[in-house]
């Protein structure tokens, strides 16, 4: 780094250890399970492979993202971004090879952030300055893994899964699809709401499956702390609480539902069953709260891929496919700052607007709640929604301030819900009796 042998070096590792060291010899190796998002990859022609300061660096920066993958050379950082398929990266930088190795993956959509790690912080910042998608230059781990936790948790919250049902396939006048257009609901949606019918109907005993769980994370390179701390306290705590704490449960649910990753979904079912339980419990208890229509806010980046499928379904469906965290206070619902859409080009911030009408939504279906006294993060009027509530997408309009910021106006109307897993159970009905005859 900055010219110099490199103070923070990487011990010997391979992908069953510490990291997943990125090679010639072992580049082209099948990558482990993804448990987050995103990953961490480090490049620095400098390592000490027998460095306990390494080792240390390390063990900070995968209490924040599990996945950190080392390079030696700028090729080898652009042959594995190349090969990622979905998650974001943030690549960690020295600064001896940062200036050529930022020009080339600058501009690539999966780079969401890089970081300049130095010892020499003057001569750097002036051409990191140049780069949007620089967060700063830095001699020092610690103030990286701070910057890493706000980053991985904007990726968290964007990366929510969704699935978007077009217009041609809600019936006129009727509360739910037309069986005629069945092939136009996305594979993905259905397989997730099949999933969730099966798991809220499964009684299994929640200290085995946790238990099976804890071991499931143990082979996955999750940070032991994090994971005593889990199996330690489980019991003490609320499902709302460990949804909300900064750990790896919720990054691993969110990008399980994502990908589709049936064995991590299944070794959640237990926790997705109870998070839905108590919000259904809070709800009733809460109802007196929630008698006339109100509105709720969430402020999201989307892919320029997302925002166009959710443009083309003006009319249709919108499902968010995980827990839902929205606010009645539009100012905390807006989480992308103008500073963050110019330093990724590729994302479109949108203001979902969400109208709720308790009177049309049960507490079994689409159970919601306020989670403020329950939270690990206590946040002011934050209301919590169960998996895979239903909104029709109403109107779709640009900001005036600026280009990339639109406003989405969405209902939540619940028989629209039940009409959408009513035909997804009969499809599935209809599946399994192709199969057996």
């Amino acid at each position: 780094m900055s010219g110099q042998k490199s103070k923070s070096t990487v011990p010997k590792s391979t992908v069953s250890v510490t990291t997943s060291r990125t090679s010639t010899s072992n580049a082209t190796q099948p990558r482990r399970r993804m448990v987050q998002n995103y990953l961490v990859i480090w490049v620095d022609g400098n390592i000490d492979e027998n460095s306990e300061d390494c080792r240390n660096t390390l063990e900070q920066l995968r209490t924040v993202v599990t996945e950190v993958s080392i390079c030696t050379t700028p090729a080898q950082c652009i042959q594995f971004l190349n090969e990622i398929i979905d998650e974001k990266a943030f690549v960690i930088s020295s600064g001896a090879l940062g200036q050529s190795l930022v020009n080339d993956i600058h501009r690539m959509s999966k780079v969401d952030a890089i970081y300049i790690f130095c010892g020499n912080k003057a001569r750097h910042e002036p051409w990191a300055k140049e780069w949007s998608k620089i967060r700063g230059v830095f001699t020092s781990i610690k103030p990286i893994c701070e910057s890493l936790k706000k980053v991985a948790h904007e990726c968290d919250h964007d990366s929510i899964p969704m699935s978007f049902v077009p217009k041609q396939i809600v019936a006129e006048g009727t509360a739910g699809p037309d069986q005629k257009n069945l092939d136009q609901i996305p594979p993905s949606y259905m397989y997730s709401v099949i999933f969730k019918d099966i798991i809220l109907e499964i009684d299994d005993d929640d200290e085995k499956s946790m238990n099976t769980l804890v071991k499931f994370c143990e082979k996955q390179n999750i940070s032991e702390t994090q994971i005593n701390k889990f199996k330690l306290e489980y019991h003490d705590r609320s499902p709302v609480y460990w949804y909300t704490k900064p750990m790896f449960l919720y990054a691993m649910l969110n990008r399980g539902l994502r990908s589709l990753d049936m064995e991590a979904m299944c070794k959640l079912g237990f926790f997705i069953r109870s998070l839905h339980l108590q919000l259904e419990q809070l709800h009733q208890e809460q109802s007196a709260s929630f008698k006339k229509s109100f509105t709720v806010y969430r402020g999201q980046g989307l892919s320029k891929e997302d925002f166009q499928n959710l443009n083309d379904s003006k009319g249709g469906l919108l499902s968010f496919n995980n827990f839902l965290s929205t606010s009645t206070d539009r100012k905390l619902a807006t989480i992308f700052a103008p500073d963050t859409l110019e330093r990724n080009p590729d994302i479109v911030g949108v203001m979902f607007i969400m109208t709720i009408d308790p009177s049309k939504i049960s507490s079994s279906i689409t159970p919601f709640a306020m989670i403020e006294k329950h939270s690990a993060l206590p946040r002011e009027q934050e209301i919590l929604f169960t998996m895979h509530s239903v909104f029709r997408i109403v109107e779709i309009t640009q900001t005036s301030s600026d280009s990339r910021l639109w406003e989405a106006l969405i209902d939540l109307f619940e028989m629209i819900i039940i009409g959408v897993i009513k035909l997804i159970r009969y499809i599935y009905m209809r599946g399994l009796m192709n199969v057996k005859g």
